[in-house]
């Protein structure tokens, strides 16, 4: 792995308030102008919004799929497939979003299956409206706990990827008052990232933090044209989560990753 600034940072979570870097960096005070933290309200007009993402930091093409090898605190290794669905979904808040479908299986058995919603606006912004998700244990649903959908029971959007990405950017990436309550930064957008997949240029850092569990932080670093491609938890339970290949799957596969019930396979 080549990271230059991820590095120092991962480094920099085990001292003390006074040493290493701080943990929010300077930025021109409008630098994230019109991105929502915490519980604000975000007037979202579902007319300025497409499913057609082409956010360079993360373009959601249908038929994209994203495998990544995850490696857990405990070492164990999980499979995680990812697929831009060729589904929409109008959610409660009147936004049609872009169905994802992310299956997570260990030993070639599910243990967790989600159906994401994302939209993009005028401006490239990439928000997040809600999830389906299951847990699995034995092909039973263990919980569905961590699902919620924008519009419903006080839950709202959050931004997943800014539109014009600057160093300080702050914003929520999702709300659901003491259940769901998730923040991202965007520290660098200029890392670099080795993992199965290939070597990444120019890739964007964030830094992932949870306002209800305070100890948990996570890096994450978005390759042009690509995606995710590493995330690091560094603290509040460690993991590696690392793009081993990108391809696309065929139309009926990409329509059926949106439609399957979770749990179920759909290749």
């Amino acid at each position: 792995m080549a990271l230059g600034l991820l590095g120092v940072l991962v480094l920099a979570a085990g001292c003390g308030p006074d040493e290493g870097m701080s943990s929010t960096p300077s930025a021109p005070a409008t630098a994230d102008a019109g991105l929502p933290r915490s519980g604000e309200p975000a007037d979202l007009d579902p007319a300025d919004f497409t499913t057609e993402i082409d956010n360079t930091y993360w373009p959601m093409d249908p038929g994209t799929r994203w495998v990544y090898r995850e490696t857990d605190e405990e070492g164990q290794e999980l499979r995680v497939v990812v697929t831009a669905t060729s589904v929409t979904k109008e959610v409660a808040n009147g936004v049609t979003a872009r169905v994802v479908r992310d299956t997570v299986s260990q030993d070639g058995e599910v243990v967790e299956d989600t159906f994401d919603w994302y939209a993009q606006d005028s401006a490239g912004t990439i928000w997040y409206l809600g999830e389906d998700t299951a847990e699995f244990e034995d092909g039973q649903v263990t919980t569905k706990a961590g699902s919620f959908e924008a519009g419903v029971d006080g839950a709202l959007a959050g931004v997943i990827m800014p539109g014009e990405p600057a160093v300080g950017q702050a914003y929520r990436q999702e709300y659901l008052a003491g259940e769901a309550e998730d923040n991202g930064e965007v520290l660098s957008l200029d890392e670099q990232a080795e993992v199965p997949a290939g070597h990444f240029d120019h890739a964007l850092l964030t830094k992932d933090t949870i306002t209800i569990e305070p100890d948990v932080l996570e890096y994450k670093l978005y390759a042009p044209g690509v995606g995710l491609v590493l995330a690091l938890g560094v603290s509040g339970g460690g993991g590696r989560e690392e793009l081993v290949e990108v391809s696309t799957v065929p139309a009926d596969t990409a329509r059926a990753a949106g439609t399957t019930p979770l749990g179920e396979e759909y290749d």
